[in-house]
């Protein structure tokens, strides 16, 4: 397999996609298939296992922005820091997102199989954008009044274990992630930017983790004239996370979801009319 100019092309379109979509409550499994299955087709050039190879690559990257962008959070709550214990009382503590992660971890894992073979088609990311896009909906609607919750810092070990059960909807091709746990948040009384914040911390360990496992299975795609098409990619999600978190968490207090549902329901009906 030799990776031309136009793969390296499709390595960046694809890293911006995943860098844009993977935290905002759009799903960024979703485009992926979208873009990738129905336009890109990487799968024609380096087979079905390096493909999917190369996503879980590039999800990487995203991961990466987050964990630079929250890094004092992640050191207080490791206590690597200088006097972490002390700076960690009254803040959001390691065992809170673990406690946020069982659910869908456990879920995950027990039917990963079953969900890589049938849920990864166009039709379900359609239902899934929709109905997750009304689940955001509805999260905006119920809020009668001001969050009681305003800060990550505030959550409690309930809190983090019922948004953990909402994100299993996220399991779910087309849901979202960050939709489920963002809307599950904002229902139970958090504000969106707590929300966020929490879902994005809570994201690194189960998708680092999903990550490393599928690297670790897959680590004979990593091939001399492959590693170009996936640094390429690696690189731009990471660049583009960056950009995307940053103005993501600016401004979700404001715009809040119902501007990212509407849009999860006009991509999913402009797919629909192009598509079937």
């Amino acid at each position: 397999m030799t990776i031309e100019i136009f793969d390296l092309i499709k390595a960046i379109i694809l890293g911006i996609v995943e860098g844009l979509t993977e935290f905002a409550p759009v799903s960024s499994t979703g485009h992926m298939i979208i873009v990738d299955d129905m336009w890109l087709q990487s799968k024609e050039f380096l087979g079905k296992y390096a493909a999917n190879t190369f996503k879980v690559v590039i999800q990487l990257g995203s991961i990466l922005a987050v964990v630079i962008i929250f890094r004092n959070r992640f050191i207080e709550m490791l206590g690597l820091g200088a006097r972490g214990e002390e700076n960690s009382k009254g803040r959001l503590k390691l065992s809170q997102v673990i406690v946020g992660l069982l659910p869908a971890g456990i879920l995950g894992l027990l039917f990963e199989d079953y969900i890589d073979e049938h849920l990864f088609s166009l039709n379900t990311v359609l239902v899934g954008l929709v109905v997750g896009a009304i689940f955001m909906i509805i999260a905006d609607l119920s809020r009668k009044k001001g969050p009681s919750v305003e800060s990550v810092d505030q959550i409690s070990y309930k809190q983090a274990f019922t948004v953990g059960l909402i994100q299993c909807f996220s399991l779910w091709p087309g849901f979202s992630r960050s939709g489920a746990t963002i809307s599950g948040g904002v229902l139970l009384g958090m504000s969106h930017r707590a929300a966020a914040d929490f879902t994005f911390i809570m994201a690194v360990p189960i998708m680092a983790g999903a990550s490393f496992i599928s690297l670790v299975k897959n680590w004979q795609y990593f091939t001399i004239d492959a590693l170009p098409f996936f640094i390429t990619g690696f690189i731009t999600a990471f660049v583009f996370a960056m950009i995307s978190i940053r103005f993501f968490l600016k401004l979700i207090n404001r715009i809040k979801l119902i501007p990212f549902a509407i849009y999860r329901i006009v991509l999913a009906l402009v797919i629909y009319l192009l598509y079937f």
